[in-house]
């Protein structure tokens, strides 16, 4: 039992192209720390302590794990972003704030009229102000748009494959995401193929399904993306890893 409380919605349609999860963070009498790990989402966070809204944040990518401490009483509201809203929701580079955060105004969003509601009411009034913003976006480039699409799909691609299969070049991908998020596709590739591993390690499920060369080579990339190997993400003590603690009670 963790000394915290997390719920998230999914999006459906078209916000799944921007939107991984909508999300509620909540702690009690005790301050939490946590180590976030990479997951090839970012954030806008919204922080409520006592009930006042403290602080509205927005995430660069995470390439690295970085440790957080959460107060006691704190309730946050957040939603986790794909990539392609970088561009078509914030009008942005991530690159300048890469493993860091930017703080916003309180009244970015309008997100301020939400810190006295809940999960669902939040979920949706965002959701509709996110979907007519992107009504209203430039175009988008339906290479982007398939892209992020197969990236996110966890179907273990490689830079040539995904290359081919959207009719880019990886040179210009790789000019693309070193621009906009600081990092080239291949880091990015090598994070989300982590990321699916993270449900079934802490389900307990030490062993690679297929997107790893074998048991050395999955430790390797787990232990370079989140500084710990898998047996300690499953044991995953006083839920320091938040995405683990969070992925284990779903």
């Amino acid at each position: 039992m963790y000394p915290m409380t997390y719920n998230e919605v999914k999006p459906s349609g078209f916000l799944t192209n921007f939107i991984e999860s909508l999300w509620e963070y909540k702690t009690f009498e005790t301050d939490c720390v946590h180590t976030i790990i990479p997951d090839g989402c970012f954030d806008l966070i919204a922080e409520i302590e006592n009930g006042a809204l403290k602080a509205v944040k927005l995430t660069g990518v995470w390439t690295n794990p970085i440790v957080v401490k959460i107060p006691k009483s704190t309730k946050i509201f957040a939603i986790r972003f794909k990539l392609l809203a970088a561009e078509y929701l914030f009008q942005q580079e991530l690159k300048s704030i890469l493993n860091t955060a930017k703080n916003l105004p309180l009244t970015f969003w309008d997100i301020n009229l939400y810190q006295g509601h809940d999960l669902q009411k939040f979920a949706s009034e965002i959701s509709n102000r996110i979907e007519n913003s992107i009504n209203h976006s430039k175009a988008i480039d339906n290479r982007k748009l398939k892209l992020f699409e197969l990236a996110y799909k966890k179907q273990s691609l490689s830079v040539k494959e995904l290359s081919e299969r959207i009719f880019w070049s990886s040179r210009q991908i790789n000019r693309y995401f070193n621009k906009q998020f600081g990092f080239p596709l291949k880091t990015f590739l090598n994070i989300v193929r982590c990321y699916t591993s993270y449900k079934e390690i802490s389900l307990g499920n030490l062993f690679p399904k297929g997107n790893y060369f074998d048991q050395a080579h999955f430790i390797k990339e787990i232990k370079k993306h989140t500084s710990a190997t898998p047996g300690e993400l499953f044991k995953n003590e006083n839920g320091r890893f938040l995405q683990l603690a969070t992925d284990s009670n779903k």
